[in-house]
């Protein structure tokens, strides 16, 4: 017989039948002073779903030919019908029985095994009977169906100038099944952690990453130094925004920065083969104040008046101070054309 429950917590709307491992945390601090117990229950079904009765929640009487679950004022009671074999497990001692219609603290109460003040009672339906465990620790696994965000897999692309970057493949977010490990002490729950996740329906994104060397403009006013030009920017009302490319790619940034550009190579002005932070200088390498810009931030930056696309960058070096960001190139001739210019730098996410 399928029941469906009724729950504000995960899993609603769950099948629970005769045969179905079942466990059930039940609070046993005013057991014997009432036939109905403020309880929490924490059931597990046949899928390893898990539904949590608190106090309070609403939930839909259901029943099975083992137990019934009903509400009062207390909370939560859980009856368990005659005839089924029950198994006792307490303190090291096992006792057998055959249960009545009766709560689950009569039945305990019959067979003379009182919980203490912080045990809890595990109730495990089998097909052929029940076992109860009176513990002060408990630990059960959750199965749940959760979101799964995509991730990000960046390839080398031998094809692609370098410094530029192509999205082959478009992300998407899915969902996957999530085990977690959650321990109960002493009628509260103490911990929950992520076990496992598998099956997965997300779909990674895939973007391509130019290694290619950059041959060299002879006029950097009128064609890209190396990146893919911009043509359409969609914004949003927090800044932040969508970069559409000519080649068809898009890149999202989180914000965008009006900076001075400037270009500097090796060899010149003190700089050497090596970064900062410890990278070699390359086409696609840009030096910041740190102050404004954190090193390792991705870039994607052109001149402002549009006739100059310097592209992907990231801000591996520093030695400028402000609101200035400095772009490394092959050639010394190369820094000469740039010279000076207003850029548009966007901050990618």
């Amino acid at each position: 017989m399928k029941l469906q429950l009724l729950s504000r917590v995960k899993n609603a709307a769950r099948r629970l039948i005769p045969f179905v491992s079942v466990t059930v945390l039940v609070l046993t601090a005013c057991w014997f002073t009432t036939d109905r117990a403020a309880a929490l229950y924490i059931l597990t079904d046949e899928d390893d779903a898990t539904i949590v009765l608190e106090q309070g929640a609403s939930v839909a009487d259901f029943s099975s030919q083992m137990v019934y679950i009903g509400t009062n004022a207390s909370g939560f009671e859980l009856t368990l019908a005659a005839g089924w074999p029950v198994t006792v497990l307490y303190d090291g001692a096992s006792i057998s029985t055959t249960s009545r219609q009766e709560t689950v603290s009569e039945l305990l109460n019959r067979v003379h095994t009182v919980p203490g003040p912080l045990d809890m009672v595990a109730v495990d339906l089998q097909d052929k009977g029940l076992i109860l465990t009176v513990a002060s620790d408990l630990t059960y696994y959750e199965h749940v169906t959760e979101s799964a965000p995509y991730q990000t897999e960046f390839v080398n692309d031998p094809t692609l100038e370098a410094g530029t970057q192509k999205v082959v493949q478009t992300g998407a977010d899915g969902i996957c099944s999530a085990v977690y490990e959650v321990s109960y002490s002493g009628g509260e729950r103490v911990s929950r952690q992520l076990v496992s996740q598998e099956d997965s329906t997300a779909v990674d994104e895939i973007v391509h990453v130019g290694t290619a060397p950059v041959a060299a403009a002879s006029d950097p006013v009128s064609a890209p130094a190396s990146g893919d030009q911009v043509v359409n920017v969609a914004k949003n009302a927090d800044g932040s925004g969508t970069l559409t490319l000519a080649s068809g790619a898009t890149l999202n940034f989180g914000s965008v920065k009006s900076m001075t550009a400037t270009a500097y190579t090796k060899g010149h002005g003190g700089a050497d083969n090596c970064t900062a932070t410890g990278t070699a200088v390359r086409v696609g390498v840009v030096a910041v104040d740190k102050r404004v810009i954190p090193l390792g931030t991705k870039l994607y930056i052109v001149t402002a008046d549009g006739k100059v696309t310097y592209g992907m960058a990231v801000a591996e070096d520093t030695g400028v101070s402000g609101n200035i960001v400095d772009l490394y190139y092959d050639t010394y001739q190369q820094c000469i054309d740039f010279g000076r210019r207003a850029a548009t730098v966007y901050v990618l996410n």
